[in-house]
């Protein structure tokens, strides 16, 4: 049987890197924080929360995509993993920080 790829987890949540509240995104999942760009480390798949690390993962590039405004590369503090996660860029409810993600552009988008 094969599992989702996906499944939608769209809580709100505190960052655990700045400490500020992130409200759902409300049209798909959120999952990093829209002011500081961190994410944690808790997805196999998008939303699965079935990763056991938990890490901080930072923000250390990113790069324009058509399809999607802008792709994230997030690396865990505490194990090293490399994820791309889609920008919430153009949204309504708390948007990311676009001087943080046209800063990112300058660093290399390495996989």
């Amino acid at each position: 049987m094969e599992t989702a790829r996906f499944t939608k987890n769209d809580s709100g949540f505190v960052c655990k890197n700045c400490g500020r509240e992130v409200a759902p995104l409300g049209s798909s999942s959120r999952n990093h924080c829209p002011f500081c760009l961190a994410s944690l480390h808790v997805d196999v798949n998008p939303g699965d929360r079935a990763e056991t690390c938990g890490g901080i993962m930072d923000a250390i590039a990113a790069k324009p995509d058509p399809k999607h405004g802008f792709l994230i590369l997030h690396k865990c503090r505490k194990c090293g993993a490399l994820r791309k996660n889609r920008a919430a860029y153009g949204v309504k409810i708390q948007p990311d920080d676009a001087s943080l993600l046209i800063a990112l552009t300058a660093k290399p988008f390495e996989e």
